[in-house]
């Protein structure tokens, strides 16, 4: 009976431990787009909210499962968070090697303007610009920052 407990512990163990993996040297992150996504009509408002597309490739020799994103968004030259986009980037079956993922990180929050188009809220003098910082994880291990990025003043409409 020992014996079977200690092998179901050391296979949960295996599992869990996975291979150690520096995701910020695994991970290839490309900006694809970013802007301001049309969220469109909240509360009788036009909303806005930060964007980034993002592309992710595994550069190791390894699959990668449970790898995941997290990013936070920051207006320019704020140092408190504005809103985050949380996403799983592997899947089920993980990232292999060589292979890319491509993610849309959308803030939860924006700016809201009545009265005006979203090209002119865009353009009013009270807009402030927006940057992203992108973290990823694998597995376990501790998040590591791949960059920050800013937020392009364009407008990107619903699809």
């Amino acid at each position: 009976m020992r014996a079977a407990i200690l092998m179901v512990a050391l296979a949960f163990g295996t599992v869990a431990c996975g291979p150690d993996v520096d995701v910020a040297k695994a991970l290839q992150l490309t900006v694809v787009s970013s802007g301001w996504f049309d969220a469109g009509i909240v509360n009788g408002q036009n909303k806005l909210v930060p964007s980034a597309t993002i592309t992710l490739t595994n550069h190791s020799d390894q699959t990668l499962g449970l790898v995941q994103v997290n990013s936070l968004f920051r207006q320019v030259n704020a140092t408190e968070e504005w809103g985050s986009a949380f996403l799983p980037a592997g899947g089920s079956e993980g990232l292999k090697p060589g292979e890319s993922k491509t993610l849309i990180l959308k803030s939860n929050n924006g700016y809201t303007g009545s009265g005006e188009t979203r090209q002119e809220m865009l353009k009013n003098s009270h807009f402030v610009d927006a940057k992203v910082e992108i973290f990823a994880k694998y597995g376990s291990t501790q998040w590591k920052k791949l960059g920050e990025y800013p937020i392009t003043r364009q407008l990107i409409e619903k699809s």
